[in-house]
C-alpha cells in the first residue's frame, strides 16, 4: 500500500498550506436553490486551467485576491452574477472567479480540515464497505478525480507519480462533495 504525500498529489496554494475553515463543508443538499443560470446553489465546481485568479468583486476590474497555480482544485459556488461566480475554496477564502474558468467536473480534497496533523490518513478501498481491502492510505490535502458518490462512499481516481489509483473512500472524509450528495461525474 501507499502512503500519498500531499506535496506529491498537488501544488500548495499560493498561501504555501492547505488549512481549512471549520464547518467550510457542512452544507446539506436538501437546501439547495437554483441561481440565474438554472443551476443549483450551491455547488461543486473544478478550476479549468493551472492559473486562475480569484477576484474581490465580480468583474476584471476588481482587484485579484488569490492566484491559484493547480488546475482541478474543487470550489464551491456560492452565487452568480452575470459570467462571474462567487466561489469558495477548501480553507473558506471566498472570492469572484469567471464562470469561463470553472468545470463541472467534479474533484475533492481529501480531509483539509486536517492538514498538519501528523499521522493522519485516511483508507481508500477496493470496494465500497469498511473492512474491504485497503488499497492506500492518504494524507489530507491530497486532490483526487470523482467518479460517482451515492451518500455515503465515493469512487476515486488519484494519479500518483504518474500512476492512478483507484478506489473508495468515506464521503464525510472529502470536501468537494456535500455529506448526503449521490452524482456520477
Amino acid at each position: 500500500m501507499k502512503l500519498l504525500n500531499v506535496l506529491s498529489a498537488i501544488s500548495l496554494l499560493a498561501s504555501g498550506s492547505l488549512l481549512a475553515v471549520p464547518n467550510a463543508h457542512a452544507q446539506q443538499t436538501s437546501s439547495i436553490n437554483r441561481g440565474p443560470s438554472g443551476l443549483p446553489l450551491p455547488r461543486f465546481v473544478s478550476l479549468k486551467s493551472e492559473r486562475v485568479n480569484m477576484r474581490v468583486g465580480p468583474g476584471k476590474d476588481y482587484a485579484v485576491s488569490w492566484m491559484y497555480l493547480k488546475s482541478g482544485l474543487p470550489f464551491e459556488i456560492i452565487q452568480e452574477y452575470d459570467n462571474w461566480r462567487r466561489v469558495r475554496d477548501s480553507e473558506g477564502t471566498m472570492g469572484w472567479i469567471h464562470g469561463s474558468l470553472l468545470s463541472g467536473d467534479r474533484t475533492v480534497i481529501t480531509t483539509p480540515w486536517r492538514a498538519g496533523s501528523s499521522g493522519e490518513t485516511i483508507n481508500v478501498y477496493e470496494s465500497p464497505k469498511s473492512g474491504a481491502k485497503e488499497v492506500a492510505f492518504v494524507e489530507p490535502g491530497v486532490l483526487a478525480n470523482v467518479q460517482k458518490c451515492d451518500g455515503v462512499w465515493c469512487e476515486l481516481e488519484i494519479l500518483n507519480d504518474g500512476k492512478k489509483i483507484h478506489g473508495f473512500t468515506d464521503q464525510a472524509d472529502l470536501w468537494g462533495a456535500y455529506p448526503d450528495e449521490k452524482f456520477e461525474n
